[in-house]
């Protein structure tokens, strides 16, 4: 199933999840919000509903003292109206207070009080102060019955009010860890998609990386998404190319050096016979022709060894066996190596620097190095010095190596560096170098991710070396 989904797909499918995820969580949020917004609603209306009917009551409730007193000592009709338009009020008040507080005592009893001022009233066989007593007494105790109303209303609204708030808190804290544990899910979902998607990727990494270092013997393998994938296939493809191309290189540097060395050994040995009059007495200009062929021949010799050195020399840069390698210890091996030169020059070579440990090809840096001592011994006046410095710096190591030669002039220093170029100081006497030395420093160097260059110098060469170091 993976194989047939492209890398784009499945990131849109990750980064979709993930939406889906954070949207679910904000609208089970906006959920709960707009619930505990209701019910806060509703509650304020309820609370509101409950105030203005125990107002009511307690309102109506004066209204029917006043009336009913007024009824008493008057005795005309309209007062008794009053009384009960203010007693239908009142018990309207005290109905709905009941239907939202039905477990009430107070608000049970008050229909029975209602009910003894209406008898009261109504008995005209009991004398006019008897009755008037007993209203006042009556009316007194639905006074009291009245605030014993209210105070449980009040009582209720802040049980309610305080059950709000607890239910708020309790939605905050909820919505909280919802947001909070959808957050966590996306960041792991995140994550675990990232390393998923990411491990292909670096494994597509690692194969480019390989094919950089010329390891071409295993083959490329990556598993994954379809576009994915396809650039495996395609890495393993040229991963052959290259193996075919190294080993046509390699056939056509083995043939071009039997097809011309073997010509050029029949005639050397033809010149040969030739100087040593073996075809018979030669004047003095075929002798002197003689030579100019020797000469020739020989140069084309050392040209066609130092072409296929320096096209080893490249092959062979892309190849390193990396060993923890005490850097000091490897200078003092190259100098003590070509210690016969530069003493039969009377030359002093000197070394400084604290002891590094690096990962290098000892092979190939003690190559380096050694074209560097050569050319810098080649170059040196009889009696100078030759110093090395080996330094630690931020993220590398720097090598230094400096005589006190003529020098590289102005127009060869952008060219230094070129396969097979000759500067144009030269040591009088001294045969012209093949141009490739300088060339195989900066291949290997470029091998190991280091650079080098040259540097002003006041008087001779000096050139640096740059190994990257990663100090722990």
């Amino acid at each position: 199933m993976l194989a047939r989904i492209s890398f784009r797909q499945l990131l849109l499918c990750s980064f979709l999840l993930i939406i889906l995820l954070l949207g679910t969580a904000s609208l089970r949020g906006l959920q709960t919000l707009e619930r505990l917004i209701k019910e806060n609603r509703a509650g304020a209306n309820q609370a509101m509903q409950l105030s203005n009917d125990l107002q009511l009551l307690a309102e109506r409730s004066v209204a029917m003292q006043r009336a009913a007193r007024q009824y008493l000592v008057l005795d005309e009709v309209s007062f008794r109206q009053r009384y009960e338009e203010a007693r239908h009020d009142a018990e309207a008040a005290q109905q709905r207070l009941q239907a939202a507080l039905p477990h009430s005592q107070a608000l049970r009893e008050w229909p029975s009080h209602i009910a003894t001022i209406a008898s009261q009233m109504a008995d005209m066989g009991m004398p006019q102060s008897e009755r008037e007593l007993a209203l006042t007494e009556t009316f007194n105790a639905l006074d009291a019955l009245d605030n014993s109303i209210g105070e449980q209303i009040r009582i209720e609204l802040d049980t309610r009010h305080r059950a709000m708030l607890n239910e708020l808190e309790a939605g905050r804290a909820q919505l909280s860890w919802q947001v909070l544990a959808a957050c966590a899910l996306a960041i792991l979902l995140a994550v675990i998609f990232g390393l998923w998607l990411s491990r292909p990727l670096k494994r597509l990494e690692a194969a480019i990386m390989a094919l950089g270092q010329h390891k071409l013997a295993d083959s490329i393998d990556i598993h994954g998404p379809a576009d994915v994938k396809r650039l495996g296939l395609r890495l393993d493809w040229l991963r052959l190319r290259l193996g075919e191309l190294e080993a046509d290189k390699a056939r056509f540097l083995r043939h071009v050096s039997h097809e011309l060395k073997t010509p050029l050994a029949a005639l050397r040995e033809g010149v040969a016979l030739l100087s040593d009059e073996v075809a018979g007495p030669m004047s003095e200009q075929q002798q002197e022709i003689a030579h100019i062929l020797r000469q020739n021949t020989l140069a084309l010799q050392t040209q066609i060894e130092d072409l296929l050195r320096f096209n080893a020399a490249t092959f062979e840069a892309r190849r390193l066996s990396l060993i923890p390698t005490e850097l000091t210890g490897l200078i003092q091996k190259v100098i003590d190596t070509q210690r016969l030169q530069w003493q039969a020059r009377q030359l002093k070579v000197d070394l400084q620097g604290e002891p590094l440990t690096l990962d290098v090809d000892n092979e190939k840096l003690a190559t380096s190095l050694g074209n560097l001592l050569s050319n810098a011994i080649r170059f040196s006046p009889e009696g100078g010095n030759i110093r090395f410095r080996l330094k630690r710096r931020l993220g590398h190591i720097a090598i230094e190596i400096s005589d006190q030669g003529p020098g590289i002039a102005p127009q060869d220093r952008a060219r230094v560096f070129e396969p097979f170029y000759q500067g144009q100081r030269q040591m009088p006497g001294a045969r012209r170098g093949s141009g490739i030395g300088l060339s195989i420093v900066q291949e290997y160097i470029a091998a190991h991710g280091g650079q080098i260059a040259l540097l002003p110098a006041e008087v001779g060469c000096r050139f640096r070396i740059e190994l990257p170091y990663a100090q722990d």
